[in-house]
């Protein structure tokens, strides 16, 4: 986790972890939405797709099975503005999930879910795919601190 006191500085870092990741980078940003007219299991599976050279049915079903890991195959054939905030969180770190040694840049997770009072949901989430991504950065800014609580 990285705090930031202003939001260039933040831009900042991310401009580097951007660039030293390349295309290993799967962001998960309130600024990098789901796709809205594909179902939750294209705008995960597509990812997969493209940087595995995987068949679409294939894909569909890997897909499922890691939506399994959250409890949330139920939500495959739904599309984004039918999910909940954590079901869209799971998605897009799904999604991001998907690059070959991904690094996970969750960019102010407050910012996706605001109500969230720590950091509990998140950690948790990661957890049930670690297996997935190389490394992961949360950044957030230093006024959230207390959200981290032990964390930081």
């Amino acid at each position: 986790m990285r705090l930031f006191d202003d939001q260039e500085r933040l831009d900042k870092e991310l401009a580097s972890v951007k660039s030293e990741a390349g295309r290993r980078l799967g962001l998960i940003s309130a600024d990098v939405p789901l796709i809205s007219n594909l179902d939750v299991w294209r705008n995960i599976a597509l990812i997969y797709e493209y940087h595995r050279n995987i068949p679409e049915r294939k894909a569909e079903v890997f897909v499922i099975e890691c939506l399994k890991r959250y409890g949330l195959e139920y939500i495959a054939y739904k599309r984004n503005t039918f999910l909940s905030q954590e079901e869209r969180f799971c998605v897009m770190l799904l999604r991001a999930a998907m690059l070959s040694d991904a690094v996970i840049v969750i960019d102010r997770p407050f910012h996706i879910m605001p109500y969230l009072k720590n950091t509990s949901f998140i950690y948790e989430a990661l957890k049930k795919v670690d297996d997935f991504f190389a490394l992961c950065y949360i950044f957030d800014y230093a006024h959230d601190k207390n959200r981290y609580g032990n964390d930081s």
